[in-house]
């Protein structure tokens, strides 16, 4: 759980979640940089950058818990 008097300590769940969504990032913009992505391979990979995104916004609203 976060606390907003931990101050300059982060959110270990906070920050495992923004590491998901940044490898998320990262893996859809190399594989783009690569080849041409199907439809499906772009939409799943889409999907999975939202998710991490969602999960972010959720924990944020539910713990108060933001990036420090």
């Amino acid at each position: 759980m976060c606390s907003p008097s931990a101050g300059a300590i982060a959110c270990p769940e906070h920050a495992r979640l923004e590491e998901e969504y940044k490898a998320a990032r990262d893996r859809m913009r190399n594989l783009i940089r690569l080849r041409k992505l199907t439809r499906m391979e772009e939409r799943q990979l889409a999907d999975e950058v939202a998710m991490a995104i969602a999960r972010l916004k959720e924990l944020a609203a539910k713990h108060g818990c933001e990036r420090r």
